[in-house]
C-alpha cells in the first residue's frame, strides 16, 4: 500500500512537470499555431542563466525574475529575427526551423555553462511530509510546483478567455488575414506569443531544475518528449487538457516504472501517443471535429 501511494504521489509530481511544458507549447500552438520543439533548449538556456546568479550569491527568487525576463526577451527576438521569415508558409518549414533552433540553443549552452552536471538547490524542502512512520513523496517544494502550475493554468485560461489580448492573438494565430482587416496587429500578436510561451518555458524550466537537482545542457531532452506527450493528450488548444494530460502521463509512467521497471517507461509514453491519435486525435480536451476522409 505504501509503495501505492508513493507511487501515485509521485507520478502526480512528475505529471506537473510535465504539464509546465506542456502548458508552453498549448500557449505558443493556441497563438501561433506552431509546435516549438525548441521550447525544452529555450528553458534550459533561461534556467543555466539563473542558475549562474544563483550560484553568485543571489536569491533564488532574482534568480527565476532574471529567467523570466530572459524568456520574454529571447522569445520575442526569435520570433522576429528567425520564425517571421517562414510564418504563413508549408507547416514543415517551421517545425524545421525550430528543430535547428533546438540544436543551436542546446549548443550554445554548453559552449557559455560547461557540459558538466551543476547541483540546482530548490527554493523549498525536497524532504517528503510524514504520515505515521511513512514518509511520503511529497514535500514543500512539489505543493510549490503544483501550485505554480495551477496558476499559470488559470492565467492561460484567463488570457485567452476573458481578455481582448487572448482573443487577438488567437485571431492572428487562425486567420491573419481576416484579424488585419479587423484592425488587429498581427506581428506583434505573434511576437507576443512567443515571448509568454517563452516565459511559460522558463517557468517550467526552473521548476524542473528544482526537481532532478542536478542541471546539465541535455536535462531538458526528455521532457521535451513527455512534456508533447500530455500535451497531445489533453489537446493542444486547452490549458486545462495539458494540465490533466500531464498528471494522467505522469501516473501511468509512475505506475509503468513502479511495477514494470524503468526500461519501460519510453515504450510506455510511446503507446499513450499513439493510442491517443487513433482514438482522439485533437486530444481529451478538444474543442474541434476532425474530419475522416
Amino acid at each position: 500500500m505504501q509503495q501505492f501511494v508513493n507511487l501515485t504521489l509521485g507520478g502526480v509530481i512528475t505529471g506537473a512537470v510535465y504539464a509546465a511544458f506542456a502548458l508552453a507549447l498549448v500557449l505558443i500552438w493556441r497563438s501561433t499555431r506552431i509546435v516549438n520543439f525548441a521550447q525544452g533548449a529555450m528553458a534550459a538556456l533561461t534556467t543555466f542563466i539563473a542558475l549562474s546568479l544563483i550560484e553568485g550569491g543571489q536569491s533564488y527568487w532574482v534568480g527565476l525574475a532574471v529567467a523570466l525576463v530572459a524568456g520574454l526577451l529571447i522569445g520575442a527576438v526569435l520570433e522576429r529575427v528567425v520564425i517571421r521569415p517562414v510564418e504563413g508558409g508549408p507547416e514543415l518549414n517551421a517545425v524545421i526551423v525550430t528543430l535547428g533552433l533546438f540544436i543551436a540553443i542546446q549548443a550554445l549552452i554548453s559552449v557559455l555553462f560547461g557540459v558538466n552536471q551543476r547541483a540546482f538547490v530548490a527554493p523549498f524542502s525536497t524532504i517528503g511530509f510524514k504520515a505515521g512512520d511513512f514518509t511520503l513523496a511529497l514535500s514543500p517544494n512539489t505543493v510549490f510546483t503544483l501550485g505554480a502550475v495551477l496558476l499559470v493554468m488559470v492565467g492561460l485560461i484567463a488570457l485567452f478567455r476573458f481578455t481582448r489580448v487572448g482573443l487577438a492573438m488567437r485571431a492572428s494565430a487562425f486567420g491573419q488575414e481576416v484579424a488585419r482587416l479587423l484592425g488587429v496587429r498581427v506581428g506583434r500578436m505573434l511576437t507576443l506569443g512567443w515571448a509568454l510561451a517563452a516565459v511559460v518555458g522558463s517557468l517550467a524550466g526552473m521548476l524542473i531544475a528544482a526537481e532532478v537537482t542536478f542541471v546539465a545542457p541535455t536535462f531538458m531532452d526528455a521532457l521535451i518528449v513527455f512534456g508533447f506527450v500530455a500535451a497531445v493528450l489533453g489537446g493542444l488548444d486547452s490549458p486545462i487538457g495539458a494540465v490533466v494530460g500531464g498528471l494522467l502521463l505522469g501516473l501511468a509512467l509512475s505506475y509503468v516504472r513502479g511495477y514494470l521497471g524503468d526500461e519501460l517507461v519510453g515504450l510506455a509514453a510511446l503507446v499513450v501517443l499513439v493510442v491517443v491519435l487513433l482514438v482522439r486525435p485533437g486530444g481529451l480536451f478538444s474543442t474541434t471535429q476532425t474530419r475522416r476522409a
